[in-house]
């Protein structure tokens, strides 16, 4: 929904919309358990009413990039795609490259997902990508993994956190909170949407976040955060917090 709120908004305001998807996948996910198949991210953003511009999908897995390849030929065998295998830590430049100049005569605008498996991602990947002019959309897995994970990650050898914050003093600053054990993943979704700020994004709170659930025990996953330089994008991102579930399944 965000996708097409934003490509449809931006069209006569932007010369260039660019859609860069930083761990794209293979396109489909099935559901775990079943036989059950849904679109994946890329594919979605192909199928929006007014198409970006350009899409830059970047994924590490070969046989993932190679079926997605494969499935957006024949989606959309018309759209201007750059793929790019490999982590998108490693292929930072590979990826400012592929996003096309900006200039006084041409605006260009990027939205780009950050979607994990865990909470991973690198906040000087997200650093380097926001010299181009770029709305961020971000999973934080702050409850499915660093709140499981939270006596292996809270332990001084772990670089986890941090890389993922920008910020080697978290750990000081999580003591300084006085939060209890069950507020970690507030602490961590508020400590990236810190760290954004200073990236230029505009300050962002949890409540300003989507939490996505499971269906079967309401168990909460992750943060879904929006962030932006411009208020415009958070009157869209308050449509979709109206209309979105927050709910999901697992998918293998």
């Amino acid at each position: 929904m965000y996708d097409q709120l934003f490509s449809k908004g931006m069209k006569d305001k932007w010369d260039v919309r660019v859609y860069l998807d930083l761990y794209s996948g293979a396109g489909f996910g099935r559901v775990k358990g079943t036989e059950t198949r849904l679109m994946g991210s890329p594919l979605i953003a192909l199928n929006v009413e007014f198409p970006f511009d350009r899409y830059i999908f970047c994924e590490q897995g070969p046989e993932n990039i190679d079926a997605l390849r494969l499935r957006v030929k024949h989606m959309a065998p018309s759209a201007d795609v750059v793929f790019i295998n490999g982590s998108c830590d490693d292929c930072v430049d590979e990826i400012l490259r592929a996003i096309p100049r900006g200039s006084a005569s041409r605006r260009v605008l990027s939205l780009c997902l950050v979607d994990p498996f865990d909470f991973g991602f690198r906040f000087e990947t997200l650093k380097r990508l926001s010299a181009a002019y770029m709305d961020f959309m971000v999973l934080l897995a702050a409850q499915m993994d660093a709140n499981r994970n939270y006596e292996h990650y809270i332990a001084e050898g772990s670089t986890k956190i941090a890389l993922a914050l920008g910020n080697k003093d978290w750990r000081e600053c999580w003591e300084k909170s006085n939060l209890p054990r069950g507020r970690f993943p507030v602490f961590l979704a508020e400590e990236f949407a810190r760290s954004m700020t200073t990236l230029g994004y505009l300050p962002r709170k949890v409540h300003d976040m989507k939490v996505v659930k499971t269906y079967d025990n309401n168990m909460a996953l992750y943060y879904l955060a929006l962030f932006s330089k411009h208020p415009r994008a958070y009157e869209f991102w308050k449509d979709v917090m109206k209309y979105g579930t927050d709910q999901r399944t697992f998918w293998d």
